[in-house]
């Protein structure tokens, strides 16, 4: 039957509205509980049951919205105290005697694991776990380690600078970090001179921190590390340094532009590149969504970042509300980093702590030492968390903290071996204290936790701590500790 002209425009016209007005209905819709735990577990480190029910009863829009508006605040743990002391610099470290340097490497080792502690710390109390996650991003991607840098005060200043700017603006980060002494000296630019340019950070700023592998040629990078020729640190003062003596003030030609350039101009050059979106894009979908990101989903995301001027927020909005972000097929698709699986267990659980030197050295042994990545392409991240031996030790760390039993005798083996920490050093007498103490210090008051779940226990406690069902099903009646273990050493607890 041939349909009347005015029932094909009513159709048309009911089909317009009902298709553009699907996404506000959908926007108005609550989150529920288990789109609330995933968007907090995935912006944080595994959040409680009552903040995931104060999420559950808001939008997608609201959700995100209250989390960036908490973002962005600075630490809210005192430093350390010797933040601030006298650096010794190269020249008179190499005048000393033998003893003398390696009191000044023990001391930098503690102060370092101190560092360590303090940094855990402030992710275990923080009230904005997205500021952190995101320090915690930017430190992975412009990745410094104390290894090379050797002195932890420098290593405080960037952690500070890369949370000043977590959420802000990357471009005022990127010439931030770039000028910033521990960067200075991790990618030699002290040492890049117009005689003798090095080429260490320019290759590096271009694929590691804005286009990417592939999106840039060799004279590029030559001629850029000449515009960031003379741009060092005075080591006396541990500040940046322009020594104007040492920069080449020719003209270079950089992506297809001409001029004058110096190391500011390079970079504005960088940020001018579409690419330089889409590559920053691609690495927070990574970080929040996927392991694979969708390529036009991206360059949605990347529209937005770059009409922003890079703001960070609005790129982060884009992500946080989208479809693809709350997609079954992106549930438990990522791996928790050690760092995540740690501070997030302590967190969502409410464990009382001590001395955090035992998390340091279990972050570590899991194969996340924070201020000492692998190398300058950072942590891998994604499948690479997992082998046979770190699988281990994540079930292993699980165990022992529900157990108060099986933690004492690791601690020991531990302090002795020097736990895996890689570039700290031994332990002293004070650090294995710590260790073992920090050991004992750790509590979990199970029935406390568990009374949060005294109507619905075991699908109440299944679907805060697991992002899909368990791969081993539960027994029928399992409850109290006997869940808890059982769900924490399901393989879906390691997933995000």
């Amino acid at each position: 039957m041939t349909r009347k002209p005015w029932r094909l425009c009513l159709e048309s016209l009911l089909a317009a509205v009902l298709f553009s007005a699907a996404p506000a209905w959908a926007a108005a819709v609550a989150l529920g509980f288990d789109d609330a735990r995933h968007l907090l577990n995935r912006t944080g480190f595994a959040a409680g049951i009552d903040e995931v029910n104060a999420f559950a009863q808001l939008t997608r829009e609201q959700a995100v919205g209250r989390l960036l508006s908490e973002a962005g605040k600075p630490a809210i743990m005192p430093p350390p105290d010797w933040v601030a002391d006298r650096m010794v610099p190269p020249r008179e470290l190499r005048a000393m005697s033998d003893e003398q340097r390696k009191a000044e490497r023990d001391l930098l080792s503690r102060r370092g694991l101190e560092l360590r502690e303090w940094w855990l710390q402030e992710m275990l109390t923080t009230s904005s776990s997205l500021t952190e996650k995101m320090t915690l991003f930017w430190h992975n991607h412009f990745v410094s380690s104390q290894q090379k840098v050797r002195y932890p005060q420098l290593m405080y200043r960037q952690n500070a600078l890369l949370r000043h700017h977590a959420l802000g603006n990357f471009g005022d980060l990127l010439h931030a970090v770039a000028k910033d002494p521990a960067m200075v000296i991790y990618l030699d630019s002290a040492s890049n001179r117009k005689a003798q340019p090095n080429e260490n950070f320019a290759r590096e700023v271009m694929e590691l921190f804005t286009l990417g592998e592939g999106h840039y040629t060799e004279r590029a990078v030559k001629e850029a590390a000449r515009a960031f020729t003379g741009w060092s640190m005075d080591p006396a003062r541990g500040e940046f340094l322009f020594r104007r003596f040492q920069h080449d003030d020719g003209v270079k030609t950089v992506l297809g532009r001409s001029g004058n350039f110096d190391g500011d101009a390079v970079l504005d050059i960088l940020l001018a590149q579409p690419q330089t979106a889409e590559f920053i894009v691609a690495k927070l979908w990574r970080e929040f969504v996927s392991p694979v990101p969708d390529p036009q989903e991206v360059k949605r995301v990347a529209g937005v970042f770059r009409d922003s001027r890079y703001e960070l927020r609005p790129a982060l909005r884009a992500l946080l509300t989208s479809d693809a972000f709350y997609a079954p097929q992106n549930r438990a698709a990522l791996i928790k980093s050690p760092v995540e699986l740690v501070v997030g267990t302590l967190r969502q659980f409410g464990f009382t702590t001590g001395a955090l030197t035992p998390l340091v050295f279990t972050t570590a042994r899991l194969g996340q030492n924070i201020f000492s990545p692998p190398n300058v392409k950072g942590w891998l991240g994604g499948e690479a968390w997992i082998n046979s031996t770190t699988l281990l030790a994540r079930k292993q760390f699980i165990g022992r903290v529900f157990r108060a039993d099986e933690m004492q005798p690791v601690p020991a083996a531990m302090a002795g071996a020097g736990g895996g920490l890689k570039g700290a050093g031994g332990l002293g007498s004070d650090a294995r204290q710590r260790l073992l103490q920090g050991m004992a210090d750790l509590h979990f008051d199970g029935d406390k936790w568990l009374f949060q779940f005294i109507n619905t226990e075991a699908d109440g406690v299944r679907r805060l701590l697991l992002a899909s069902a368990p791969v081993n099903p539960l027994q029928p009646g399992m409850q109290g500790m006997a869940l808890i273990r059982h769900l924490t050493q399901d393989p879906a607890y390691q997933l995000k």
